[in-house]
């Protein structure tokens, strides 16, 4: 009889699980439109991966991971801070804080934050001139809980008035914690110094002023304008979600199609901003800027069009890789050669849907400073070299193979960032592409380089250069920040001077990047590997380390390489002379090793409290030829007395602008300072910087070099006998130069 009871309970809960399944198959039957199974991912991708297109137009894609730690989903809501009212700025912000403070299903504050902080999980959500996005992880078995509670997010929002007036304050706090940051004054005073009245120009964070006193006095209710706001803004049709969990797609489908076919779909279209912030009266400037910290920094940007539509051609890539390049004959080398600058980063900016500019930013050391205008003759004179050379198919053909390469054997990201940037590339391109967009090119379009070459012109530029001796003649003052700057028409006569298209015979064209592996494949795997590392050579001067890949199966090794010297740590001026000697190394390798980044074969030197770590990571094939190079230098090095100069004062100038960080961030380091058996504070390292001297320096670097002990491990695509060859290399050039 018991059995019988047993029996037909059994059958029923089969019954039910399975009449449950069938209205789940029927759910996704009826609320979805479109399935995508066709996603262009990386053949070593083992990740599984559908598109869904929901009757209510939400866009979703479901990852299915089934080694995951972390679970996690985001969404995207295609709007952000230039939809704010005008009356109302930082309102899409503050919609953002106010979707975590309750929901009906889950009306108390902090259940979705509870929720996840109880099961290993984390969330955040940032809102950008036309994206609000909002995310979070979660250990796996506990996704479809978060999932819940974060859909109430876009289903049905409190918005509470208590809540209200209580948040205005967070977002204020926000605010004032980001007044010290160089980065956001910068920003919102590109912002500030656009087209009067175009939706760039607002303040997009928001604070008390805008959002409680301002309103208060217009009579407006800031409540109604929040309830207003994402009514008419949280439209399914303009919303993506990426989900990834541990579970096979048709669970994470049943899911999603569960909790999100509900959001409603209000039929809107995402704004587009044609016309670009910044017009005729706003180029042709220059501002002279004051920061907070001790910078000097050259800012070059031109107004360009929105080219989204062109990702397969890729015209500003190819544009980023030449006047962004760090080899010899590339802008960034010329001006180091003249003692101008110590880094250069150029390339696309997103601005919002119809428009973006191209900058190029320089790090100016204290000559630089005084020869802005000489600089941006400089760049002018490169890309006069880019117009005169023209468009090379052989430059578009190698980034575009660098690129598929770095696609094919892609590391994998975090879950949580994963997620949110496929959230937001749900919105800009093709479901099948949705991976693969802004890896893979595949249309050579000289034309589109060429048209986009065409604003870089002085008649379209703006130029900001960045420093503390501006004080004196900062007349204007940024109105959210306090930001004290000058803006000034760039006299007729620069602007002549540049508009001279004569060329600097010291700028050229890179050459092929020899760097690029051609060899993929997996050598044998051991029998019976070990779980860990194992010693594999040991003697008085050094010990390697070894274990052969048998999980990730890539083209990849690491190796590591850590130089134990008791002088590197000894007291505030060996610590100094320890990280000037690092940092003039890394210096005078940069131009030759870019290439190897470029190719993603990367490499790091730091110094440590015992001494140094050189670390090389990526592709295996030719890391030979850069350890190689690598070691050879390092066993050979010659400071250069200039650069020596510049380096120091930037070191001695980093560590006086730790004052001007952040609280948190102090509070931080000197945690982190009395838990330590023994630490150097910044003030200690500050007052031994005087005794940094040339001659010293090249006193003290044999001294380093010598008597070191080497504790090595590699990692990776190699076996025992490679590895004993790459370490047995660096210990010969060692033995040859120095005393180990």
């Amino acid at each position: 009889m018991v059995n019988l009871i047993i029996l037909k309970i059994s059958l029923g809960l089969t019954y039910f699980q399975g009449f449950r399944g069938a209205c789940r198959r029927y759910s996704s039957m009826v609320h979805v439109k479109q399935r995508y199974n066709n996603v262009v991912k990386s053949v070593e991708d083992k990740r599984s991966y559908r598109g869904l297109l929901l009757q209510n137009d939400l866009k979703v894609f479901l990852i299915s991971d089934p080694t995951t730690d972390k679970s996690s989903a985001a969404m995207d809501v295609n709007i952000g801070f230039m939809s704010d009212p005008k009356e109302l700025p930082g309102l899409a912000h503050f919609c953002e804080h106010m979707l975590f403070l309750g929901s009906e299903k889950y009306p108390l504050e902090n259940e979705y934050s509870k929720y996840l902080s109880e099961h290993g999980g984390s969330s955040n959500a940032s809102t950008s001139s036309d994206h609000t996005n909002f995310f979070f992880d979660i250990v796996p078995d506990h996704l479809s809980g978060a999932l819940d509670r974060f859909a109430q997010f876009f289903l049905c929002p409190l918005f509470t008035e208590s809540a209200t007036d209580r948040e205005v304050n967070a977002v204020n706090s926000e605010h004032e914690k980001n007044i010290p940051s160089d980065s956001w004054r910068m920003d919102q005073l590109d912002k500030s110094t656009s087209k009067p009245g175009h939706p760039y120009s607002q303040f997009g964070t928001g604070n008390k002023l805008t959002l409680d006193t301002i309103p208060k006095e217009l009579g407006i209710n800031v409540r109604d304008e929040l309830l207003k706001f994402h009514d008419k803004w949280y439209s399914s049709n303009i919303m993506s979600l990426a989900i990834l969990g541990k579970e096979d797609l048709d669970t994470l489908e049943e899911i999603a199609v569960d909790l999100f076919s509900g959001v409603k779909n209000k039929d809107v279209t995402s704004p587009v901003w044609l016309e670009h912030p910044f017009g005729p009266d706003q180029v042709k400037m220059k501002g002279f800027i004051v920061p907070v910290k001790d910078l000097r920094n050259l800012n070059i940007n031109f107004p360009i069009p929105d080219l989204h539509e062109y990702y397969k051609s890729g015209p500003g890539h190819y544009l980023s890789h030449l006047l962004g390049h760090e080899g010899p004959g590339s802008l960034l080398s010329e001006l180091r050669s003249r003692g101008w600058c110590n880094s250069l980063v150029g390339g696309v900016r997103h601005g919002s849907k119809g428009f973006s500019f191209f900058g190029i930013n320089v790090d100016l050391t204290e000559q630089g400073i005084q020869h802005t205008d000489s600089i941006v003759k400089l760049v002018f004179q490169y890309i006069a070299m880019l117009k005169k050379e023209g468009p090379k198919e052989w430059i578009f053909d190698e980034y575009k193979d660098v690129m598929s390469m770095h696609f094919r054997f892609k590391d994998k990201e975090m879950p949580r960032s994963y997620v949110s940037n496929i959230a937001v590339n749900l919105q800009d391109y093709p479901m099948e592409e949705v991976l693969s967009a802004s890896y893979l090119l595949s249309e050579w379009r000289p034309d589109l380089i060429q048209k986009v070459l065409g604003y870089f012109t002085p008649n379209n530029v703006r130029v900001a250069v960045v420093g503390k001796t501006f004080e004196s003649i900062a007349t204007e003052c940024e109105k959210w920040y306090g930001t004290k700057y000058k803006q000034e028409k760039i006299p007729e006569d620069t602007i002549k001077d540049w508009n001279d298209e004569s060329l600097c015979e010291a700028l050229h064209l890179p050459s092929k990047n020899e760097f690029i592996p051609n060899d993929f494949s997996l050598l044998p795997r051991e029998e019976n590997p070990s779980q860990f590392p194992v010693v594999i050579k040991e003697s008085p001067s050094i010990r390697v380390w070894y274990k052969q890949d048998d999980e990730f199966l890539l083209p990849k090794a690491n190796l590591s390489f850590e130089f134990v010297s008791p002088m590197a740590y000894l007291d505030p001026h060996c610590c100094n002379m320890t990280y000037m000697f690092v940092l003039l190394f890394k210096d005078s390798l940069n131009e030759y090793a870019y290439a190897a980044e470029l190719a993603g074969l990367k490499w790091e030197l730091t110094n440590t409290k015992y001494g140094m770590v050189l670390g090389i990571g990526g592709y295996n094939n030719k890391q030979h030829v850069l350890l190689q190079k690598i070691i050879e230098k390092l066993t050979n090095f010659k400071i250069d007395p200039k650069r020596f100069e510049i380096l120091k004062e930037n070191y001695i100038r980093g560590l006086k602008n730790f004052e001007a960080e952040q609280p948190y961030q102090h509070a931080v380091y000197f945690l982190a300072v009395i838990l330590s058996e023994q630490a150097w504070t910044k003030e200690e390292l500050l007052n031994a910087a005087a005794d940094l001297t040339l001659e010293r320096m090249e006193a003290f670097i044999p001294q380093i070099l010598s008597r070191m002990f080497i504790e090595s491990l590699v990692h990776g695509n190699v076996d025992i006998k490679t590895a004993l060859s790459l370490v047995q290399s660096v210990e010969d050039q060692l033995n040859d130069s120095v005393s180990l």
